[in-house]
């Protein structure tokens, strides 16, 4: 997979993806990252890319025309991509898109937002929405982290077990949250690890685990 960043903010994103799954999955070729500088599409000398808001107010949008510009040069180094926009207007990201996008999308262009916002016109380049949060962000760069986490763990040959990705939480958007999990010292500080996880009786565990999928209360 193929996901191309559209960001005034290119830096930001240097930790995150060279580090974790996110950098193996780059090292093992299963996804190649590339940061476009909205900044080099900017008009006129002094490169610009916001402006005024028509019918006032405060704050400035990002301009339409070094957006588009950018996406189509994306587009023309994947054709087939998907484009996402981060906004507060989208659909609420769940657990079932990611495991969409990482399934059905070759590619991905993710619009990094700022400032005020965005001309309502670029809408016509995008094929997907997504608000991650009721809360406000300075910008569309860590919500696109969070878009490309939530996908490239999800990649063929990203993760270790080939079910870590099942049993967890929110494989069903908001119903199921993973079970308690423990390991050694088998007691710290007066709390002890629940005596079933520790019967080797896997039946009683699994019957454990499916009774704290969920949540509290945990079940000794």
């Amino acid at each position: 997979m193929k996901i191309q960043v559209i960001t005034l903010f290119p830096d930001m994103f240097a930790g995150v993806l060279a580090s974790s799954m996110l950098w193996k999955a780059q090292d093992r070729g299963i996804v190649s990252y590339e940061m476009i500088n909205l900044r080099d599409f900017g008009l006129g000398p002094r490169k610009q890319v916001d402006d005024t808001p028509y019918g006032g107010g405060d704050g400035m949008l990002l301009k339409p025309e070094p957006l588009v510009a950018a996406i189509e040069q994306a587009k023309q180094a994947n054709p087939s991509a998907k484009v996402i926009l981060p906004t507060p207007r989208g659909e609420l990201y769940r657990q079932s898109a990611a495991k969409r996008l990482a399934a059905e999308s070759p590619g991905l262009i993710i619009i990094c937002p700022r400032y005020e916002g965005y001309d309502e016109r670029i809408t016509k380049w995008v094929d997907e929405s997504f608000c991650i949060g009721s809360y406000v962000l300075t910008g569309g760069e860590l919500p696109a982290m969070v878009i490309i986490d939530s996908i490239v763990r999800l990649l063929p040959g990203v993760l270790g077990g080939e079910r870590s990705a099942e049993i967890e939480s929110f494989q069903d958007d908001d119903k199921t949250i993973e079970f308690p999990q423990y390991t050694r010292p088998e007691v710290f500080q007066g709390m002890r690890v629940p005596e079933v996880l520790l019967s080797g009786h896997h039946a009683d565990i699994e019957a454990w685990r499916q009774a704290n999928s969920g949540g509290p209360p945990v079940v000794t």
